[in-house]
């Protein structure tokens, strides 16, 4: 789990980077690399684990390592997926760092040709179409995007590798997609705003237009015509992901500033732009125990929040007063969030880092 008191003041730390006007740029190598002993510290640790694994017969109960070989630690599947991804990225980031060494090692363990065929195996197996679809596959995509863009013959190297276990996503959504009657507006995994926000994201880098296009379709026909998002009911007491700040963050990736500007206009109408109003608009969720994996959501959702304000802010035209407003209250959701990123607890310690990594880097913001 890391150095306790390294850990403790890892999140004091990002409090004083979330502040910054440029947090991509100013994220000190001493902080990444707490994100990456983070992650280190669990995507080869294989209990407790949580599975979500149909048995077909006696011979599917194995250990998740022999399940699942490549992904298999930080508890369960997609946080095992989005802790390599961690690793990709801020070793891309910073390729120069002395965590780098151990990120890639750590890559190179589990992104080889015989633990992906027996991902790919697992997911063929029977009963296992809807597996980790959409949230699991959606950061599958994220890990995906971050091998293309790294210029390094590993990260050439480990795309190849994963690339029949990212087809097989590939066909999974498009296959799921024609057939989904209705968008999914949890606060969970469940949730498919914040999925397609990360799909469209890969699509656009690897320059898969049918995805792009097929999935612009969907979004469009699935929320463009949403009014008036009820944000005041948010949140629910588990949630980690925004229904409404998702499909926010998701529009603007489909229309043009102008459109989205008077899109938002109908679906968050209360938006404030005065200055004591924005000071009491969505304040951010109160965790009473981190030590609850469920209740501890709540960290991941002050992060979730923070980065979509950023993404919705970013979709706007330049002039649109609702942009500082929305910037001003990333800010103070993200770092409500970050001062959680200790790694006091497991429940929290094995994939805050990603959502912190996330928020922080701007990953997923133009």
């Amino acid at each position: 789990m890391g150095r306790p008191e390294v850990l403790v003041s890892l999140g004091i730390c990002l409090v004083l980077l979330g502040s910054t006007a440029d947090a991509s740029q100013s994220l000190q190598e001493s902080v990444a690399g707490r994100f990456v002993e983070l992650a280190l510290a669990c995507v080869n640790q294989e209990y407790p684990n949580k599975i979500s694994h149909v048995l077909n017969s006696d011979e599917d109960v194995q250990p998740p390592r022999s399940l699942t070989p490549a992904f298999y630690g930080c508890f369960d599947w997609h946080s095992a997926v989005h802790g390599h991804w961690l690793l990709a990225r801020l070793a891309r980031l910073y390729p120069n760092a002395d965590f780098s060494v151990n990120a890639r090692a750590a890559l190179d363990r589990s992104l080889t040709s015989d633990n992906i065929a027996g991902e790919v195996a697992y997911m063929y197996g029977d009963g296992r179409i809807t597996f980790e679809r959409p949230y699991g596959l959606a950061w599958l995509f994220q890990l995906d995007s971050e091998l293309h863009e790294w210029n390094h013959p590993d990260a050439e190297r480990w795309a190849r590798v994963l690339a029949p276990l990212t087809m097989m996503a590939v066909r999974r959504i498009v296959e799921w997609l024609p057939k989904l009657s209705y968008p999914i507006r949890s606060g969970e995994h469940s949730q498919t705003a914040f999925a397609f926000g990360l799909i469209l994201d890969w699509a656009d880098v690897v320059g898969d237009d049918q995805v792009t296009r097929l999935l612009a379709a969907r979004v469009n026909t699935y929320y463009r015509d949403d009014r008036a998002c009820p944000l005041r009911y948010e949140p629910s007491g588990q949630d980690f992901l925004s229904p409404c700040l998702a499909e926010a963050d998701l529009m603007r990736r489909v229309m043009t500033p102008d459109e989205f500007g008077g899109w938002l206009d109908q679906f968050l109408p209360l938006i404030p732009t005065d200055r004591e109003a924005v000071s009491e608009w969505l304040l951010p969720a109160e965790i009473t125990d981190r030590s609850d994996g469920k209740l501890a959501h709540l960290d991941g959702l002050n992060l979730s929040r923070a980065w979509m304000l950023e993404g919705i802010a970013s979709g706007l035209p330049r002039n649109d007063p609702r942009r500082k407003a929305l910037n001003a209250v990333a800010v103070r959701h993200r770092n409500a969030g970050l001062v959680a990123v200790t790694g006091d607890h497991y429940e929290g310690g094995h994939w805050l880092g990603s959502f912190a990594a996330y928020v922080v880097t701007k990953r997923g913001t133009p």
